[in-house]
């Protein structure tokens, strides 16, 4: 089809996927030129660091090599740091992850290229050159670089709030796999994607909003739905044996100058489970090894238990000092029990310093008309039942305290699913059930993306993500996300 038999739409489709490539190509080529400006500016601090405040220890005057000499080595060192960094997918704006997910690559790629430039300083030149200043470069580098990125991060947050830059996309299909994809979405808001909605044949999927994604009815409507809600891409979800259909809508998207991606769904198999190399351009897709998997659940284990530990051991008189107040401010117990569902569906008691009434439960029902939260969640945000230190425990998560006892005793883990009421489990769709295969946690992608400000299928589409998705470099990025969480109290009531 050429652009004279498009439709005005079609044409208009494509010229702002025109002007998106334009805008990554320039996004591309502005983050290599900063990346080459702040290497140099790094060594040019690094060799003031060593050559004139003489850090470490004094250079003899002999010894000492302006700053022209060395220009040669940062230009090398620049060219090495580029191409290891493109290697680390750095400049592949399609592949942009988190910001933790950059400094992984910066450190990785820093690393390698000052340790390739030391061995070759080495090799050819004098031993009167100073080595520890590419030393020094190096953690500047990453400092710098890190810095840069997380104000581009920021920056780009700020644009897609203001739906600049964004992908408008359709998922076709809401099954398990078209889950996966909007479980991804919520989880990392830095891929600039702003789902419109999804279609599904099946009657109910298709009537059914999950979260923020919008149910549009059936593949039917998909041609219009593209020309009417200005879509970018059509990401397909379809089950494996719909090849036919798949190929459909393809050519479909082809027609109207739209972007089509399809997941692939082979033989059902868990999209958290699936691992995928090539083979000299050839894609291999397999699935992880169980052992692996044990032994890093291991870890975690020995993780909980011994963070645990050290945290009701340090914030002990904290704690003390929390239950004098709570028992001086209002009448009852200082620690409120009460039976959640664990792994596997397996009650039990979980702890916290009590925030409430004595009688919270009995008002529930009485209170139901001022529910803020969505599905089986009940939550209010300026609860009458909250007492005046309660109000306060819970804005700074204080009240959760005594649930790293829950995690020394094996029923909780640090990082985990929000743990469930059982009331909440009795309303669970079937697909809601993934987030109870593992131990719920303290804190988890829930509370670091928005706590109770977040939809109820969105917190368990986030829970049933970290399920899928789980490895100890993700619990880490939670944790580190959970500080500034707490501290200003996003979503806390």
């Amino acid at each position: 089809m050429t652009e004279a038999d498009a439709t005005p739409a079609a044409v208009e489709r494509r010229t702002r996927w025109l002007a998106n490539v334009k805008r990554r190509w320039l996004h591309r080529l502005g983050l290599v030129l900063s990346d080459i400006v702040l290497i140099n500016a790094a060594f040019a601090i690094a060799y003031y660091i060593r050559y004139e405040l003489e850090w470490l220890w004094a250079i003899d005057p002999a010894y000492f090599v302006p700053y022209t000499v060395f220009l040669p080595f940062a230009l090398i060192l620049t060219v090495l740091l580029l191409l290891f960094y493109r290697r680390e997918g750095l400049y592949q704006l399609e592949r942009r992850g988190s910001w933790f997910d950059e400094v992984y690559g910066i450190v990785n790629g820093t690393t390698t290229g000052i340790v390739v430039m030391v061995v070759l300083v080495f090799i050819s030149s004098p031993s009167f050159y100073s080595r520890i200043i590419f030393f020094y470069a190096g953690a500047l580098i990453i400092v710098l670089l890190s810095l840069s990125r997380l104000v581009r991060s920021l920056w780009l947050r700020s644009l897609h709030r203001r739906g600049i830059g964004v992908v408008r996309a359709i998922i076709v299909g809401a099954g398990e796999v078209g889950r996966a994809v909007m479980r991804t979405i919520v989880a990392h808001p830095e891929l600039g994607y702003s789902i419109v909605g999804f279609v599904d044949d099946d009657p109910a999927k298709g009537a059914t909003d999950i979260g923020r994604f919008k149910a549009l009815g059936g593949l039917d409507r998909l041609s219009t739905l593209i020309q009417d809600r200005e879509v970018d891409e059509v990401i397909i979800t379809l089950p494996w044996q719909y090849h036919r259909k798949i190929m459909g809508i393809m050519t479909q998207c082809q027609r109207e100058n739209v972007q089509a991606r399809v997941v692939p769904d082979l033989f059902q198999m868990t999209v958290g489970r699936m691992t995928i190399t090539t083979m000299a351009g050839i894609p291999l897709i397999g699935v992880k090894t169980p052992g692996t998997f044990s032994v890093q659940w291991a870890i975690k284990r020995v993780v909980d238990v011994v963070l645990s530990l050290v945290v009701l051991i340090a914030l002990a008189p904290l704690m003390a000092l929390i239950a004098l107040i709570i028992k001086l401010d209002s009448p009852g117990p200082v620690l409120f029990g009460q039976e959640r569902v664990g792994k596997g569906g397996r009650p039990f008691t979980l702890y916290k310093f009590r925030s409430m009434a004595p009688d919270a439960d009995a008002q529930k029902e009485l209170l139901a008309d001022l529910n803020e939260a969505d599905g089986p969640l009940f939550k209010i945000r300026c609860d009458p039942r909250c007492t005046r230190v309660g109000r306060w425990l819970r804005r700074f998560s204080l009240d959760e305290l005594p649930q790293f006892y829950n995690v020394l005793r094996g029923e909780m883990s640090l990082i985990g699913p929000r743990p469930a009421l059982a009331s909440e489990v009795e309303k669970y769709q079937p697909w809601h059930r993934r987030r109870l295969d593992v131990a719920p946690g303290i804190t988890g992608l829930w509370q670091v993306s928005g706590r109770s400000d977040l939809p109820f299928d969105e917190m368990a589409l986030l829970d049933i993500y970290y399920v899928e998705q789980w490895s100890p470099g993700l619990d880490v990025k939670i944790l580190l996300r959970t500080v500034p969480t707490v501290i200003m109290g996003d979503g806390a009531y």
